[in-house]
């Protein structure tokens, strides 16, 4: 049995409702699903959120609870529903409906990574399917679940940031050609999971530090913002997206020479996020 799907990291003492996960930093590739696989070592890595983990590490030090994955998002990908399973990839599914993650082969089990290319040779039986998703998908919900609802009970209101990276190449071929790319993307899913105003902050913290940053497009919020966005209730999910460009080289999957510059300035945009969290649970009290 592999180590924990997930790792937690605490603050000595949690000073803020802001809290983050980077559910597709995993890196923990089991070798007999390497070897099943017809991909090489760096191709199955390439639709991993690579060292998004360690961008985040400092919050931790500021204050805040950081979740991460150990299980890479091409074995189980923790940002889906463990309902969406791919009929083509796993045996024993019917389809169901039309859900175009699935369909594009990025359900809870993926049969592509990035660019289309398929992971397996043929199907995978559901046993398998329903083993990765108990053991892997299951605990990583239960540690996330657990943080939020723990935060909101100390805090009044929880923001949660939902770690992400986007291809370079991928972000720029969807820019019009007149104006330049975005290097973040925010997902609130057009404010379904978080209240306007904390997203404003979020997205201004962001641009001061000179970033370029966009709102649901092309990136709005997957399965984490659908499921625990619930601002009504004091509970707010933004999804965050950060152009791989800024801080890794994409073709070796390796940090490049700009990740601890990069990693500073994260560091000023964090503090002003909690600064925004602050303000909010003062209002909540």
């Amino acid at each position: 049995m592999p180590r924990k799907p997930y790792t937690l990291y605490a603050p000595e003492m949690q000073t803020t409702n802001v809290v983050f996960a980077s559910p597709h930093s995993g890196r923990d590739y089991p070798m007999d699903f390497l070897r099943k696989s017809l991909l090489d070592d760096l191709m199955i890595r390439s639709s991993e959120d690579a060292f998004v983990d360690l961008l985040f590490e400092p919050v931790v030090q500021m204050g805040a609870p950081l979740l991460t994955a150990n299980v890479p998002r091409a074995y189980v990908d923790l940002n889906r529903s463990s309902e969406e399973l791919d009929p083509a990839i796993i045996e024993g599914i019917r389809r169901a409906g039309h859900n175009p993650r699935v369909n594009s082969g990025l359900g809870v089990i993926p049969r592509v990574v990035a660019n289309g290319r398929a992971i397996y040779r043929g199907k995978i039986p559901l046993e398998e399917a329903r083993e990765r998703i108990a053991t892997r998908w299951h605990p990583y919900h239960v540690a996330l679940q657990k943080l939020i609802g723990e935060t909101r009970r100390d805090f009044g209101e929880v923001i949660l940031i939902d770690c992400h990276s986007m291809p370079h190449e991928a972000i720029s071929s969807i820019t019009p050609t007149d104006k330049k790319p975005a290097e973040i993307v925010l997902g609130d899913r057009f404010g379904a999971s978080a209240s306007p105003e904390i997203t404003d902050r979020i997205a201004e913290a962001f641009a001061a530090t000179g970033l370029h940053v966009v709102r649901n497009s092309p990136f709005a919020g997957a399965y984490t913002a659908q499921a625990y966005g619930r601002p009504s209730h004091g509970q707010h999910v933004v999804q965050v997206e950060i152009d791989r460009a800024l801080y890794m080289n994409e073709r070796m999957v390796r940090p490049s020479s700009k990740f601890m510059g990069f990693r500073k300035l994260l560091e000023s945009v964090v503090a002003d996020i909690m600064g925004a969290g602050k303000d909010m649970a003062l209002a909540a009290e």
